[in-house]
Order: structure tokens, then C-alpha cells, then sequence
């Protein structure tokens, strides 16, 4: 199951299970948007498209049901839905609104999908499976006015850890990869030029999303008894290192 399937990451990870053998259920809030995934991939390729909107319980819970009811289990749940809210407003204009938009996707929207597949693949006959949550470089360190999107990834390595911890009775494995400018439509202002520290705005260069789909399906394809904890994928010359 990937999240957040209908662009960006999420549709280049699931084109990429989709072609290595995987049966993908593509979730997203826009159907349009998952038909043309579902048009990208092989013809062979086995891939569902289930509306989603991940901050709805009843919504999640249908999609958990959709995918028990087609393939019968879980093995792979990439939590990758996410937001990063209202670009460039400072931190003291935020608004209420503004802000718990981004918690209620980013953050209780990867809550309620880890919980519903925490629950199947602890039921499931073989027990176990993997979840990979979609970080960022934000969970280390923050871009200027970005305080909704950066406390929330930071919260989402504190719950890959728990995940972690919690799921090794069962034979869950939970990890997290951390992007930094894959080449998607949320980068796409960063190839004309971004706020820095310093206050200067700068291009910085950006990667292809197929390099984070293939460290993915990496993370996924590992037996249940290995896990990347954390994975830091990025442009090579981001300013990442030295950032600040």
C-alpha cells in the first residue's frame, strides 16, 4: 500500500513496486490523480486505486477493507501522504487552520494508517510485514517559516522508533527514509530559487524521484529479520550538510 499515490514520491514508488512484481494499492485523495498512476503502470501490473483521504478514520478503514478484501493480506505499507502547508507565512502569522492541517495529514494521518496495518499484519497468517514512513530532511533540520511541516517530521521519527519497538513482538518492521528535493511538484520552486538561513533566496539543484523509489523498494524487499532504520536519500549537492 503506498499513500499519497496519485504524484510525486508516491507515484514513483508505486510505478516501481507495481514493476518489480508487488500487487500495490495506490491511495490518494484525488481519483484523477491515481487513474494516471494507474495508467503509467505495466498493463500486467496489478495495481488498486482506492480513494483515500488519510485524516479520516472511516476513510482509512475502508481502505484497509479494500485491500483485505483483494489480496487477502498486507506486507507493505509506505506512509507517504503529506503536505507542506502554506509556503513562506511566518511563524507568528500562522494561523490555527494552517497549522492543523498540516498536523492532521503529516502527522494523524500516518498514525491511523500504521495503526490499521500494525493491526492486520499482527493478525495475519504469517504475522508480520513493514512499514516505511516518508520523513524528510525536515526531521533533522528545518528551512526558514516551515514550523508546521518540521514539527511534524520530527514527530514522525518518534513514531518510527515506537513503531519499532512495538512491532518486533510481532514481526513488524518499521523504518523511515528522510528525501531531500526529489525532483516533484512540491520541489518545483527550488530549481528558481528558495528562501536559505541567511536570508538569500537560491536554485538548489534537485534529484530524480525514480532514486527514491529504488531505495524504497530496497528498504521493502529486505527479509522481515533486516530493516533500514533510517535511510537519508538527497541531492548530492543540496545544502543540507552546512545548512544554517
Amino acid at each position: 500500500m503506498v499513500t499519497g499515490a496519485g504524484s510525486g514520491i508516491g507515484r514513483s514508488v508505486a510505478l516501481e513496486l507495481a514493476r518489480s512484481g508487488w500487487s500495490v494499492a495506490a491511495a490518494g485523495r484525488r481519483v484523477e490523480a491515481l487513474e494516471e498512476t494507474a495508467a503509467l503502470a505495466d498493463a500486467t501490473a496489478e495495481l488498486l486505486c482506492v480513494r483515500t483521504d488519510v485524516t479520516d478514520p472511516e476513510d482509512v478503514a475502508a481502505l484497509f477493507a479494500a485491500v483485505r478484501d483483494r489480496f487477502g493480506r498486507l506486507d507493505l505499507l509506505f506512509n507517504n501522504a503529506g503536505t507542506f502547508g502554506p509556503a513562506g507565512v511566518r511563524f507568528e502569522e500562522l494561523t490555527y487552520d494552517a497549522w492543523r492541517s498540516v498536523v492532521d495529514v503529516n502527522l494523524t494521518g500516518a498514525f491511523l494508517c500504521a495503526q490499521a496495518a500494525f493491526r492486520q499484519m499482527k493478525e495475519q497468517t504469517p504475522q508480520g510485514g513493514r512499514i516505511i514512513n516518508n520523513g524528510s530532511i525536515s526531521a533533522h533540520v528545518p528551512r526558514p517559516h516551515s514550523a508546521p511541516y518540521t514539527a511534524t517530521k520530527h514527530a514522525l521519527t518518534g513514531l518510527t522508533k515506537s513503531l519499532s519497538l512495538d512491532g518486533r513482538a510481532y514481526s513488524i518492521a518499521c523504518g523511515q527514509i528522510d528525501i531531500g528535493n526529489a525532483a516533484t511538484e512540491m520541489t518545483a520552486a527550488m530549481q528558481q530559487g528558495i528562501l536559505q538561513a541567511n536570508g538569500e533566496l537560491a536554485a538548489e539543484p534537485v534529484m530524480d524521484a525514480a532514486d527514491v523509489a529504488r531505495t524504497v523498494r530496497h528498504m521493502a524487499e529486505l527479509p522481515l529479520e533486516a530493516n533500514v532504520q533510517f535511510a537519508t536519500v538527497m541531492a548530492t549537492k543540496m545544502p543540507y550538510i552546512g545548512r544554517g
